[in-house]
């Protein structure tokens, strides 16, 4: 377990290498004994820094939803960080690729809440109940941290959250059966990888109920409006300067952005 001294200098660190767009050693390199709940208490630290200065948080992200991410993590669960209003990109936008450190993108199904929602006990039905719509999104990931990452690491640095494009069409979130959503994402006119949502943990919408219980013991509500990202159904893609990513949700529409 770190100190709170190692904690801030962590969060430091993290809030460095976003300015600079420079990824920093590993935190589990620098600070060997970290721990999971040491990560989260940085990302916290992080998170509450930039609303301090004036971001606004508008949901969450949940990652690592696949058996096999997990595995190759090392771990039995997902993890999950904040979205602040400062990530949203208009979908079609243009973005410098400078602004990132190592930009990648995935897509996923994001879900906008009417209700509240709190843990514990919160199930699929409760999910699906306390949404407004459910959208197609892509997420821009980015490494502030070296690689290789651990967990710790990746938690730490908030999920590797750096973006939220959202478009296509809004559908209710039980008009259809979201486990067979698909998703084609192409860098320009290439296929790189293709997916269904079922592949997030059987069903988009568990991810959020795993967060509505797992951040219940902190007292934390998900509130309406929040949008959720459910976690990604494909390998995250590179982006590079000059690369358009368009994400194909078939009946559900296209959301694309492009590297500048």
């Amino acid at each position: 377990m770190l100190s709170d001294a190692d904690r801030q200098k962590a969060a430091d660190l993290l809030q460095e290498a976003e300015r600079t767009r420079t990824p920093v050693v590993q935190l589990s390199t620098t600070w060997p004994d970290i721990t999971i709940e040491d990560a989260y208490a940085i990302q916290n630290e992080v998170a509450a820094r930039r609303m301090k200065a004036g971001a606004r948080l508008i949901g969450h992200k949940i990652g690592l939803t696949s058996k096999a991410m997990q595995r190759s993590s090392m771990i039995d669960e997902p993890d999950y960080g904040h979205l602040f209003d400062d990530m949203m990109i208009a979908d079609g936008a243009k973005v410098k690729h400078a602004d990132y450190c190592v930009p990648r993108v995935e897509l996923e199904l994001a879900f906008v809440l009417a209700k509240p929602l709190k843990g514990p006990n919160v199930g699929l039905l409760d999910v699906l109940r306390a949404t407004e719509y459910v959208v197609p999104s892509i997420e821009i990931i980015d490494a502030r941290v070296q690689n290789p990452r651990k967990i710790y690491d990746t938690v730490s640095d908030n999920g590797a959250a750096a973006g939220i494009v959202i478009g296509g069409k809004p559908v209710g979130p039980m008009d259809v059966d979201l486990r067979w959503v698909g998703g084609i994402m192409y860098r320009n006119a290439e296929i790189e990888e293709t997916g269904i949502a079922a592949g997030v943990l059987g069903h988009p919408a568990l991810g959020i109920a795993w967060l509505a219980n797992k951040l219940a013991p902190f007292d934390v509500t998900l509130e309406p409006g929040h949008i959720m990202l459910s976690g990604s159904f494909i390998r995250p893609v590179w982006a590079e300067k000059g690369d358009t990513l368009h994400a194909d949700f078939g009946p559900l529409g296209d959301v694309a952005i492009q590297f500048v």
